[in-house]
């Protein structure tokens, strides 16, 4: 197996099913729909991984904002207790178009409850800990574009640009083609990284749109953000929109660093043993980085001659009559 082989296999293993996927796209414009049909709602449209295509198997929740006309609510946007009446707001519509006992536009919502930011709307049994969400958030837009959002927590509503990270990616996905793909190869990645506590989905995203390439093949390419990121996340990982300020604040970056760099060292040798020829050795590194899910064949068995402390010829042991027992 060659080495794009082996990344095109890989890729399948984090990959979500195409039917999951479709079967999301579909829940998450089920209640696009239906928030369009509402008089105060401006425009409502995708947010989250799933709009950009860098989500990571399972997908358990799906995010929309729903832009609201501001003629319609002149008390938003201000500090107080407008955020969280905002949230109650939408929470009143959805109940009302899609509540499974008596929803106008359809029956999908079993429960649903007020996070900090949005409402989350369970589709699914509530104590299901894979419940499937799809999580709603109120917003009005700016002269320049971007977004206010309620957060209920701190009373207040806080700047934000989903859009800008949408464009983004999508830029770089066009630039080449293997950047969504390794997006998500990366946020599985992060999962065998020993930190403290966890590493954010978007930090990964982030720190990939800010040292990814933007063309090469995909072992060049992830030799390259290795390199870059194990150095840019001792400075934080920050919104590329400049409005939310760092992404995860009590990221453990000294760990985080210290993987990037040495998964950095071992891309650095499968590059090198690629160019010499050597593709098992090359694919061998790659599964270090990436966990056994990354095709590889077995590393070759040593000669018994190279074994530390066995002989290069062994004897027989003369036999010997013993009691059995």
């Amino acid at each position: 197996m060659g080495i794009d082989e082996a990344f095109d296999a890989f890729q399948k293993t984090v990959n979500e099913d195409i039917h999951k996927t479709r079967l999301a796209r579909e829940r998450r414009d089920l209640f696009k729909t239906a928030l369009r049909g509402e008089r105060d709602v401006l425009e409502a449209f995708g947010s989250g991984s799933l709009s950009r295509s860098t989500q990571l198997k399972p997908i358990h929740d799906v995010d929309i904002i729903a832009i609201y006309d501001p003629d319609e609510h002149p008390e938003w946007g201000s500090d107080g207790p407008s955020a969280e009446e905002a949230l109650e707001h939408i929470r009143g519509q959805v109940n009302r178009l899609m509540s499974q006992s008596s929803g106008t536009h359809d029956n999908v919502v079993r429960h649903t409850l007020l996070r900090n930011h949005a409402v989350k709307c369970f589709l699914d049994d509530p104590d299901d800990p894979d419940a499937f969400t799809v999580d709603v958030m109120a917003a009005l837009r700016q002269e320049d574009g971007s977004l206010l959002i309620p957060e209920k927590l701190n009373t207040r509503w806080v700047p934000a640009d989903p859009e800008y990270l949408i464009d983004q990616v999508a830029d770089h996905q066009r630039a080449w083609p293997h950047f969504r793909p390794l997006v998500r190869v990366l946020k599985q990645w992060r999962h065998t990284v020993p930190v403290e506590g966890r590493i954010k989905s978007l930090v990964m995203e982030v720190l990939a749109l800010n040292c990814m390439p933007r063309s090469g093949n995909r072992s060049e390419g992830l030799k390259t953000f290795f390199t870059a990121a194990a150095v840019q996340v001792n400075e934080g990982v920050w919104d590329p929109a400049g409005l939310c300020g760092e992404i995860q604040p009590d990221l453990d970056r000294t760990g985080l660093s210290e993987a990037l760099a040495e998964a950095r060292d071992i891309a650095e040798r499968a590059c090198a043993a690629a160019i010499e020829g050597d593709t098992d050795d090359a694919l061998r590194l790659w599964q270090e980085i990436f966990g056994d899910g990354f095709p590889a064949p077995a590393a070759p068995a040593k000669p018994a001659s190279l074994i530390t402390g066995t002989p290069a010829l062994i004897t027989p042991r003369p036999i010997k009559d013993a009691p059995q027992g």
